[in-house]
Parts: structure tokens; sequence; C-alpha cells
């Protein structure tokens, strides 16, 4: 079962990104015990690996379908990242981001001072056999002044919007929110008229950076963020961008 923000899309996940101003050491006896506190809390996630970019990531065992749930963990020297795909309700995500950040500092020794910036992010994803560019063009942008440019009489063809737009949400600007919408289709797609079906994305994050105000309540500071990423999903990202773009790939042939 999909969480009410996943309805209108096909795929979705929320996740969290970490960002350290100093590469960390990962000493192995530490970072063993980090992962294997999650793994106790998290029986499931027994899946561990490393990648060739010296990341460390421990995961739910491959779900058997996209729309089954999976937590993971990626740890690298710059940052810790965790998410949830396919949450079943948002409560999931908030209650596994809350133990990774109650375990983190003391199992990496992170301090205040280590941190740079934090992200939560929302990603709504559809899956659309044709061009995403002239989709997100048609859907979004019929109406608004730069239509004459990208719908207009010499345009045969829209092969590149990707809007990306990014607001301050405090005078200082250290709280952020920025919206992606993501295209996969290529020029060689539009030119031959041969389209895979892919994932067409629409990427919501909200970000703190640190060294503004006191910023050592780490589980305080995501539940806030979060809370932002629900309020601009419910009302701005779900019912103006992903509901639109999810209708008109319904009504494409």
């Amino acid at each position: 079962m999909k969480s009410s923000l996943g309805a209108h899309c096909d795929d979705f996940h929320a996740s969290t990104r970490l960002f350290f101003k100093m590469e960390l050491s990962l000493e192995r006896e530490a970072t063993i015990h980090f992962f294997e506190r999650i793994r106790r809390e998290f029986p499931a996630m027994r899946r561990f690996r490393r990648r060739d970019e010296n990341a460390l990531i421990l995961e739910e065992n491959d779900a058997e379908s996209r729309s089954e749930s999976q937590r993971w963990v990626r740890l690298e020297p710059g940052s810790l990242r965790w998410g949830n795909f396919a949450p079943r309700e948002r409560d999931e995500c908030r209650s596994f981001s809350k133990f990774v950040l109650d375990q983190a500092p003391a199992h990496l020794t992170l301090s205040d001072l280590d941190l740079d910036y934090m992200e939560v992010v929302y990603g709504f994803d559809m899956e659309y056999c044709g061009n995403h560019d002239q989709l997100i063009a048609e859907t979004l942008f019929r109406d608004h002044p730069l239509a004459s440019l990208l719908l207009g009489e010499e345009a045969v063809h829209t092969v590149d919007c990707q809007p990306y737009f990014g607001i301050a949400l405090s005078p200082q600007c250290d709280m952020q929110a920025h919206l992606e919408i993501k295209s996969r289709t290529t020029s060689y797609e539009v030119r031959t008229g041969e389209y895979d079906s892919q994932l067409l994305s629409v990427n919501l994050s909200v970000r703190r950076y640190w060294g503004f105000e006191d910023s050592r309540d780490l589980t305080g500071i995501h539940t806030r963020m979060s809370d932002i990423a629900d309020e601009l999903a419910v009302s701005r990202v779900v019912p103006l961008i992903v509901n639109p773009l999810a209708l008109a790939i319904a009504n494409r042939p």
C-alpha cells in the first residue's frame, strides 16, 4: 500500500542526506557497530555491500516489486544518506530517520561542527514512454509567458524543459526549498520517434545549512524539515505539479 503522497505516481521515495564539512575516517569498528545497531532495530536490513566510490550500503533485501517498502542507509566519507522507497505511511520515514539520527553522532563521533547541510528529499516518479520535455512544456507552461518559446510555431520539438526552482524559507537563507522536474528523454529518441519507457521525476528537497543558530538537536531539526516538506508537497507540489503530469500521461495514447 502506498502512502498518500505516492497515490498519483508510479514510485514515491523519501530520503535524507546529511553532508559533512570534513571527510570521516570511517574506522572499521565504529562503522560496523553503527550498521549492526541499525540491523538489530530493523532485522530485514541484511544486505550489506560496498561500492567502488568507497560507500557502504545497508538495505533491506530487494523488494519483489516496486510497490513494496524498502529501507536503506548509505555511508561515505563525505555524507550519510538514508531513506525509504515506497513507504506505506509518512510516519514510517520519520521513525526510521529519528533512529538513524539518534545513533549516528555517537557511533560516527559527529559534532555539529562537522555538519555542512541536511536535505529532506521527496521523489515522485512517473513512467512515461514519450517526449518528457514536450509533456512538461505542454502540461505546465501552455498558459505561461514562455509558451511562445517552448511551444511556438518555430518549435518543432521541445527537447529540454527541466525546471529547477529554489526559495529561501528564512531571512538568513539557511532554510531553503528546491523543486526539480527531471526529464530522461534524449535527442536521439526525439529524432527517431522511438522512445523507451522511462521515469519522469519530480523532486522536492528541503535544505538546512549549519552555522547560523544552535544546531545540536538533529532529530528536532529533521522533524521541522519534514513538516515543511509535507506542507509543500501536499499544498503545492502534488496538486500543482505531480497530479497534472500524471493526468497528462494517463490521457496520452
